[in-house]
């Protein structure tokens, strides 16, 4: 494990990007940018387009680690380059960015109130690959959509269980148990998350290094605790569907957590943009998400 990038996302002051839109995601997101489906006739396409719209952002003079500790990639992202550079060596060796790969292969249907992770089935493999290509961690991402106690318990025990997996491969996992934020019982949902949560962390070696991605709760400061235990390196919040205004109002009131947002992040992002209108724009969103990440308000 890199010692430095250790430290960074350990103490750093900043956020996380998420740039780990899938096959099912990449439509939307590629659209949301100004790009519609009808701009291209097959997958392989598609992915050349996020690529080029993820090494726009990456590349850009306003995307660097004295704000972005960290950066969650798609498979795809990893495996490809940025200016002849692999992405995750890119990303540390130009831009003091930490890689992560996300290794979930979408959600299961939804039983007891949740959604597990289907089975990642590759994931030696996914792992083997991170580790050739400089990642230093990896992300999964479950759902929680209402209060059922065996369906919360069910999600937090795969993610700990996968974890155990990726820490043995020498990487650090990041476990995405989201709680959604139309949940009909969102707050009694969060405290089920947290008591398994915290079960969960008790259970680890004292040597655990984990972090936790979550949305933000309804009662602010809900995973303070969890956030000070020495085996959690961070806790992440995710915007969940809010709009990065909404989100950061609430993440600043949070304390403890900083922000690992994707659509939020490059909200207002197009295509269309100059390269001067395009860095403008990332940099006044990346400005607000830092602030909402490390100048907390009271709540």
């Amino acid at each position: 494990m890199n010692v430095t990038q250790l430290e960074q996302i350990r103490s750093g002051r900043g956020l996380f990007a998420a740039l780990d839109q899938s096959g099912g995601s990449t439509p939307k997101a590629l659209a949301d940018y100004g790009i519609p489906e009808s701009r291209y006739d097959s997958q392989a396409e598609m992915f050349d387009l996020v690529h080029e719209m993820r090494s726009r952002v990456i590349t850009s003079p306003a995307f660097d680690g004295t704000r972005v500790l960290g950066t969650i990639l798609f498979e795809q992202t990893m495996e490809r380059d940025i200016g002849g550079v692999p992405t995750g060596r890119y990303l540390w060796a130009e831009k003091r960015v930490v890689p992560f790969l996300k290794v979930d292969k979408g959600l299961a249907d939804e039983r007891h109130g949740v959604s597990l992770m289907k089975p990642i089935d590759t994931l030696d493999d996914l792992l083997e690959l991170a580790n050739r290509n400089h990642m230093f961690g990896t992300k999964m991402r479950s759902v929680i959509n209402d209060a059922d106690k065996g369906g919360v318990s069910a999600i937090v025990d795969q993610q700990f269980e996968y974890a155990a997996r990726i820490a043995r491969a020498g990487l650090v996992p990041i476990l995405e148990p989201e709680v959604s934020i139309h949940s009909p019982h969102k707050d009694e949902a969060e405290a089920l998350l947290y008591n398994a949560l915290l079960a969960g962390l008790e259970a680890l070696p004292d040597d655990a290094a984990i972090i936790l991605k979550l949305t933000i709760p309804t009662l602010t400061g809900r995973y303070t605790d969890l956030a000070a235990d020495p085996r959690v390196l961070r806790v992440l919040a995710l915007s969940g569907g809010y709009s990065r205004d909404e989100a950061c109002d609430l993440l600043a009131k949070e304390p403890g957590m900083i922000a690992s947002f994707a659509r939020a992040l490059l909200e207002g992002l197009a295509a269309e943009q100059t390269n001067e209108q395009f860095n403008a724009r990332l940099n006044a969103s990346l400005a607000q998400v830092y602030a909402a990440s490390v100048h907390k308000s009271p709540a």
